[in-house]
């Protein structure tokens, strides 16, 4: 990769909006140097043209540096640069009256070259000069204040310096118009580039909040495996106790109990800390096209799930919430294609996005990047592997599960997440002895 496109493709997409809003405006410093500048040395003796340059180039360099200066005031990173916009605004003004001298003010009728160059330097210097002041206020009112002051002060300030009424009012008009359209060049500019940074505020901030509702459901799936059982536990060891003091010997069944039940919760806790719970892939599928395509990237799914075990489809369901987490935080993908394919003997899941970060690693490995490695364990309980690379600037993970018989599925009996409870979180049933008893 070289360096130039490595640079730019380390940028986020806000850096990128922004380097391109401030080399758009350096632009602007370049053109208003060529349109003005240049043109001069045919329509005026050289020394005075060499004049002429060398002001638009300052004026221009000027206006290059207060564009810089304001988007920094835009996005917080410095304060107002008020003395930089009214050297600007001051600027302008002595440009365009020392430059319209300098191109012989007042012209001999004949002198046609001379003229367009002063009515060129009146429009031009003003207008630029305009357009980059507006970037130093965020009131639409107040930049419409300022393309009409310009305007009016231009037509007044041609009267004197020579310009006959008719080519004042025009000259006023231009200054307008330009202004004008370089004025909410500015403002639109500025919008963008705000609006480009606030979404990706509200992408990160999605991405928390997605994190926090697994913690919260985490937090549920515990409360509803631990909560009544440690409840009953509680509940049985003081009629235990009880029974133990009285001398009765269904203390002992009693504790029993307490141990099978402390056992079942210990089971159960360990498998929601590992996540093994069962999954519709097919809505995962469409959950993570649904969040992909509302972040902007352009999301294709290929493939069905229909018919797949349940302990697969839960298995591809975490690869496929994982890759997508990963494609929302961790890239600045554009597309991004998720494939199921089923064949006789296997199941293979393919997500690819072109959001490769400059320093991507393809595989961590052990002991690096806790996503990847909880996939990996939940696809060896199914005798699955997972596969992650980087190739052409895409990134690519690869998960393949064997497809078993009906028998070696363990359909019909209880798998990792699913036990014989009437529904999930609920904890076993409670013996009707502890109703029996009474202290």
């Amino acid at each position: 990769m070289d360096r130039p496109s490595g640079w730019w493709r380390g940028k986020s997409t806000p850096a990128k909006v922004e380097t391109y809003t401030r080399w758009s405006f350096h632009v602007f410093a370049l053109l208003e140097a060529a349109s003005i500048g240049l043109p001069v040395f045919g329509n005026l003796p050289t020394a005075r043209a060499w004049a002429v340059l060398l002001l638009v180039c300052g004026h221009s360099a000027c206006c290059a540096a207060t564009a810089s200066r304001a988007l920094d005031w835009t996005r917080g990173t410095r304060e107002r640069p008020r003395r930089t916009l009214l050297a600007l605004a001051l600027s302008t003004c002595g440009v365009v009256v020392l430059g319209t001298l300098l191109s012989g003010a007042p012209w001999h009728p004949a002198d046609d070259g001379a003229f367009l160059v002063a009515s060129s330097l009146l429009v031009g210097a003003t207008a630029f000069g305009t357009g980059t002041v507006a970037l130093g206020t965020r009131d639409g009112r107040r930049m419409t204040y300022v393309v009409l002051g310009a305007s009016a002060g231009t037509g007044a300030l041609a009267l004197p310096l020579g310009f006959p009424a008719p080519a004042a009012l025009v000259t006023a008009v231009l200054v307008l118009l330009t202004a004008g359209f370089l004025t909410f060049t500015a403002a639109f500019s500025v919008w963008l580039l705000d609006a480009v940074y606030e979404l990706d505020e509200a992408r990160e901030t999605r991405a928390r909040l997605a994190v926090a509702e697994e913690r919260l459901r985490f937090g549920r799936d515990l409360h509803d495996v631990m909560g009544r059982n440690l409840a009953v536990i509680a509940l049985k060891s003081e009629l235990a106790v009880q029974l133990a003091r009285r001398g009765r010997p269904e203390a002992v069944d009693q504790m029993t109990e307490v141990q099978r039940i402390a056992r079942e919760s210990q089971r159960e806790v360990r498998e929601v800390v590992r996540g093994y719970r069962d999954a519709d892939l097919a809505n995962e599928l469409a959950g993570a096209k649904g969040v992909l395509t509302a972040a902007g990237i352009d999301c294709a799914v290929t493939g069905t799930a229909a018919g797949l075990p349940p302990r697969i489809q839960s298995a591809l369901g975490w690869v496929v919430r994982e890759a997508t987490t990963n494609v929302l935080r961790h890239g600045n993908a554009g597309k991004c294609a998720l494939s199921l394919r089923v064949t006789r003997d296997r199941v293979t899941l393919t997500v690819e996005n072109d959001g490769v970060p400059r320093d991507a690693v393809p595989d961590p490995g052990p002991g690096r990047g806790s996503g990847l490695m909880g996939l990996r364990e939940r696809l060896e309980e199914v005798d699955g592997v997972l596969r992650a690379d980087v190739s052409d600037g895409t990134f690519r993970l690869t998960a393949e599960v064997p497809l078993r018989p009906p028998s070696d599925t363990g359909a019909g009996t209880p798998g990792p997440g699913r036990t014989t409870r009437g529904h999930e979180g609920a904890p076993p049933a409670v013996p009707h002895q502890v109703k029996e008893v009474t202290p």
